[in-house]
């Protein structure tokens, strides 16, 4: 587990399956990083995955009792590495700082995240999940939903306009320190 390092903004994009989350979350990403941020994203799963491929030496080194197992090439090193629990929120944002990134955005951390962007598209649903006092954003192209004056509101293509937001609120400095 991360220890007490520094640990940067957590911000989670959450929604109804099909919501277009992961479209979205890619849009913002993209723009975050074209403005010089570095970014690291989490995806949450309800339920156990495996990313590495069975039958790589990576895999096998696992499957033998490796409590972590690394890969490294020049251009990408990979941690895979068993957990007695799933991490918080606080030390994937240690892990993210620890990687040198500036902010995490996350994907599918739909009660854990202190400031969650909720996407909701209208050919998918009328409602929303989250209830707007505990909304940062809603992404959206349904003007059925109305979250008050105190939710800021973006079209599900305004990945600047939400990034603007992001950034004033936990970035402003970020660059100055660079």
């Amino acid at each position: 587990m991360p220890g007490a390092s520094r640990t940067v903004p957590v911000v989670s994009v959450i929604g109804k399956g099909d919501s277009g989350k992961t479209t979205f979350l890619e849009k913002l990403i993209r723009e975050m990083a074209s403005r010089g941020f570095r970014v690291a994203t989490v995806k949450h799963h309800v339920h156990d995955y495996d990313i590495d491929v069975p039958g790589k030496d990576s895999w096998r080194h696992a499957r033998a009792g490796a409590a972590a197992a690394m890969v490294s090439s020049p251009e990408k090193f990979s941690l895979i590495r068993q957990v007695e629990r799933e991490l918080t929120l606080a030390e994937l944002s240690a892990c993210a700082a620890d990687a040198g990134c500036d902010i995490l955005l996350t994907e599918g951390f739909k009660t854990s995240g202190a400031f969650r962007i909720e996407v909701s598209r209208a050919a998918r649903s009328d409602e929303i999940i989250c209830d707007p006092s505990e909304m940062f954003a809603l992404v959206t192209d349904n003007d059925a939903i109305d979250c008050g004056p105190d939710v800021p509101r973006f079209g599900l293509d305004d990945a600047a306009g939400v990034a603007d937001l992001v950034q004033e609120r936990f970035l402003e400095d970020v660059m100055e320190l660079r």
